[in-house]
């Protein structure tokens, strides 16, 4: 199953949003939602509920570029199994794992 990208996920909820601001049933939200962007009517609801509760939209995230590195091999099946037992991505583990290195390099001064 591919996982909705923080972009989308902001979009759908703002989408959520106007939605429920022209005053339309939450059941006819969510077909419209749920045509609109590609979703099932359970996933249109989960937005539109959000939409309700007021939660603020996803911030955007930030352009992000694409690197290459080379580590053992041992060390990338750890990276694996950690990001699958996180529920995160390996990239996302990286990510956290090069701004937290960073930040105490930082702090080292």
């Amino acid at each position: 199953m591919i996982r909705s990208t923080q972009v989308q996920k902001a979009e759908r909820l703002r989408a959520a949003q106007r939605l429920l601001a022209n005053n339309i049933s939450m059941a006819e939200a969510a077909l419209a939602l749920s045509r609109e962007n590609g979703l099932s009517l359970r996933q249109a609801y989960r937005y539109l509920e959000a939409a309700r509760k007021k939660e603020p939209p996803l911030s955007a995230p930030r352009p992000s570029v694409t690197i290459s590195l080379k580590m053992p091999a041992d060390l990338a099946q750890r990276l694996q199994a950690h990001a699958g037992a996180s529920n995160l991505t390996a990239s996302e583990v990286m990510r956290r794992a090069v701004t937290a290195f960073l930040a105490s390099a930082d702090a080292d001064g």
